[in-house]
């Protein structure tokens, strides 16, 4: 029974069931978790990917420094020859966006919630690659990042920037002006700039000043730009002021 099983137990056994399942969640004594496997490389595919053994090893590492780090990461609950376990951090913020069938305050909340986890990142000299709101999880109360690129280094000012408007472009492609969500965007930003993040959003005005020009061409094709034409012009449009 499970309530006399452990959690290395009930591992075993779905890596039995599970094999060859890159990723699958179950749950365990009323928590959630989720077990991921070295990918299994067919045909060419052993040839043109890194060894997937060697690049999960990796993956653990890097969630361990960072969440020894105290970087908002999901926690590693187990670990073996071939696999981790992950401690769920609730779903993904673009989707409990989705089509505006959450409270507004809820939404509020969670979008200033991510900025200033980006900004907490950011302050401890630590950074994402893509902190898209796909790759940001929200429950109870808290933005927790996933999916960070393991091949980082360092968290230069440039990368920093680099983080921000990937963070600001996901803001207005899951967001769009009709969405009654969209003024929240404006305001999680500003909590980026309050709570450290001011010379970083500085940095990005520089930096893409000289791409304003872009706008005159995306203005008129608007109705028919796709989903991430369109972010580019409010992202611009943004810093333009």
């Amino acid at each position: 029974m499970e309530s006399t099983q452990t959690l290395a137990e009930k591992v075993a056994s779905l890596l039995d069931e599970q094999a060859g399942t890159r990723i699958c969640s179950f749950e365990f004594q009323g928590k959630k978790y989720w077990l991921k496997q070295a990918e299994v490389l067919t045909g060419a595919m052993r040839f043109l990917k890194d060894d997937p053994a060697r690049a999960l090893e990796v993956e653990q590492q890097a969630l361990q420094d960072l969440f020894d780090k105290g970087a908002a990461v999901p926690k590693l609950a187990l670990t073996g020859q071939g696999y981790i376990v992950i401690e769920d951090a609730g779903q993904v913020i673009s989707a409990r966006i989705a089509h505006s069938k959450i409270p507004n305050e809820q939404a509020r909340e969670m979008l200033v919630g991510a900025a200033k986890a980006l900004a907490k990142l950011h302050s401890q000299e630590l950074t994402h690659g893509r902190p898209a709101l796909r790759d940001i999880s929200w429950q109870q109360g808290k933005a927790t990042f996933i999916d960070f690129e393991a091949k980082q280094s360092g968290a230069s000012d440039k990368l920093k920037q680099r983080d921000l408007l990937v963070f600001i472009h996901s803001l207005y492609r899951y967001i769009k002006p009709e969405n009654p969500y969209f003024p929240f965007i404006a305001e999680a930003i500003h909590c980026y700039r309050d709570a450290g993040g001011e010379a970083i959003w500085q940095g990005c005005q520089k930096r893409i000043k000289p791409w304003q020009w872009l706008n005159l061409i995306i203005a008129p094709i608007m109705p028919f730009a796709g989903k991430d034409l369109r972010p580019i012009y409010w992202l611009l449009k943004h810093f333009k002021g």
